[in-house]
């Protein structure tokens, strides 16, 4: 009995200062983690950072300041942290090795929600997909499409690739293509077209309407009809423009060619 308490009381005196040096360490640098923490977070948020990336950067900072904490702790006790550094990095080579694609993917979203191509609620063309931004998060990106389907792309794929954001300006100019006989005459038909696109519910005038004489093809002579909208209203403008051009050109008497398929029948076959 006298034995162990002499060991104890030897072991109390060698570890004892250490131990207790230690733990005020831990505690002093648990509050020093949550205030970096604090003050991260309030400045990302005066930034106006996006709410997801302003999550991961405050327990970021606060989990390295812990980290920092604990390898002084260890070398209290004598322990080499050099080494230790070097198996963290070894082991953080490794997991990145395994997780390239995760990692990609990850640093396609920090660059998504720091650049901002688009925001939540935006109609984008992105990877092959058109749709409404639902969610923008650190590895994917859900967006809601036309006929109401989810689909979740890899940020990696996204930030890789070219991205359309149709709905990034205000205004949209809506272009209808029409074709008209050879026998109407030129004046008189892009008088037609512009009352058309004048008269379009929901068409802007500011920009105005513009008629433009595309080309002479091979059965008709071809116009651009060109009605500008708010983005919100490009849909039914295009609708209203295709169905103005067409009964402003009936209304005047002006054809609009389609083919025509012409079958001849020779004496021979007549015959047979």
């Amino acid at each position: 009995m006298e034995k162990f308490q002499e060991v104890a009381m030897e072991t109390a005196k060698t570890y004892g200062g250490p131990v207790l040096l230690a733990l005020l360490m831990l505690f002093v640098g648990w509050i020093i983690a949550g205030w970096i923490g604090s003050i991260t977070q309030k400045a990302l948020q005066r930034a106006k950072i996006d709410e997801t990336l302003a999550k991961f950067l405050t327990k970021l900072s606060r989990w390295g300041v812990l980290l920092l904490v604990v390898l002084a702790c260890l070398s209290v006790f004598g322990v080499e942290t050099t080494s230790f550094a070097a198996l963290i990095g070894s082991a953080g080579i490794a997991v990145g090795l395994a997780f390239q694609g995760t990692l990609s993917n990850f640093a396609a979203g920090i660059m998504l929600l720091m650049f901002r191509p688009f925001r939540v609620s935006d109609v984008v063309n992105i990877a092959g997909h058109t749709g409404s931004i639902y969610e923008i998060s650190l590895f994917t990106t859900a967006l809601d499409t036309f006929d109401n389907r989810r689909i979740i792309i890899p940020n990696g794929q996204i930030f890789g690739s070219t991205i359309e954001n149709i709905t990034f300006h205000p205004h949209r100019r809506a272009d209808v293509a029409v074709g008209v006989s050879y026998d109407a005459d030129i004046d008189k038909t892009r008088e037609v077209l512009m009352q058309a696109a004048k008269s379009v519910p929901g068409g802007l005038q500011d920009p105005e309407p513009a008629i433009w004489l595309s080309d002479l093809g091979d059965s008709s002579v071809n116009w651009s009809v060109r009605v500008w909208a708010k983005s919100e209203d490009f849909g039914d403008v295009k609708q209203a423009t295709t169905r103005a051009v067409k009964n402003s050109l009936d209304e005047a008497g002006i054809d609009i060619p389609y083919p025509h398929m012409e079958v001849r029948l020779t004496k021979a076959d007549s015959q047979a």
